[in-house]
């Protein structure tokens, strides 16, 4: 009879040999990967600037971004209508996930626009090419980042859209050095996070951040803020634009 330590030994073999599979996989038609060499890539990081860094949620969970209740507890509708979008604009949705607001993202840079789908997870971006294809979307690109590298074409974009991602970046420094440099002249950021000021917002402080915090890393990082939404029910919404006074 196998043991129950031969049972877990055999258990931990396969999901390492799941696991080396996924990695090894080559990205899908349409899709990049900048992935960088592993002796060079910096380690993550734990805290940054006396916040503790989230875990990145788990493509488990992407049924959670799409949940029904999602635009009345957020009212995304008024988020997206804040971006002031035009068509013909090549914006990026950092951190995709299975594609809420890349589908959404899509409708308002019309066919002669493009979004940039990006995240580090391929079995996120999978769910999102599925999507896209239900509603036959043709100018959605999808990117497989890494944790200091979203691969994204030197000063092409007009606007990133950071959803709840931000807070999650392992590799803060680095993921902002490769945005600042994505950004068309008078490229925008559009940063969305919980409030971390609000306790009635009802997510784990983990997963919030406070414009005090906010400020504390990104102006040592090359942007300036230029704009402030505070019209959502939960959430900062803060606009920056890099700053080529900073470094």
């Amino acid at each position: 009879m196998t043991s129950f330590r031969q049972c877990c030994l055999i258990a931990f073999a396969v999901t390492l040999a799941l696991a080396s599979s996924l990695s090894a996989q080559e990205p899908t038609k349409g899709e990049s990967n900048g992935a960088a060499a592993p002796d060079k890539a910096p380690p993550p990081l734990k805290f940054y600037k006396g916040r503790e860094i989230a875990d990145a949620m788990h493509y488990a969970g992407a049924g959670w971004l799409v949940r029904e209740s999602r635009e009345r507890e957020e009212e995304c509708s008024t988020m997206l209508k804040a971006l002031h979008l035009k068509l013909g604009q090549t914006v990026c949705d950092m951190g995709c996930g299975n594609g809420f607001y890349t589908l959404k993202l899509s409708s308002l840079v019309g066919k002669d626009g493009q979004v940039l789908a990006v995240d580090i997870q391929p079995e996120m971006l999978s769910l999102l090419r599925e999507r896209a294809k239900e509603h036959k979307l043709d100018n959605i690109k999808t990117i497989l980042g890494t944790p200091t590298d979203p691969d994204l074409p030197t000063g092409k974009i007009d606007l990133i859209l950071c959803v709840d991602v931000y807070h999650e970046f392992s590799n803060p420094e680095e993921m902002l050095a490769a945005m600042h440099k994505s950004l068309k002249p008078g490229g925008r950021i559009a940063l969305v996070e919980f409030r971390a000021e609000d306790p009635k917002v009802p997510i784990k402080p983990l997963h919030k951040m406070s414009k005090e915090q906010i400020l504390k890393e990104w102006p040592p990082n090359g942007f300036k803020l230029v704009e402030q939404f505070d019209k959502l029910p939960w959430q900062h919404l803060m606009f920056f634009e890099a700053d080529e006074k900073k470094p």
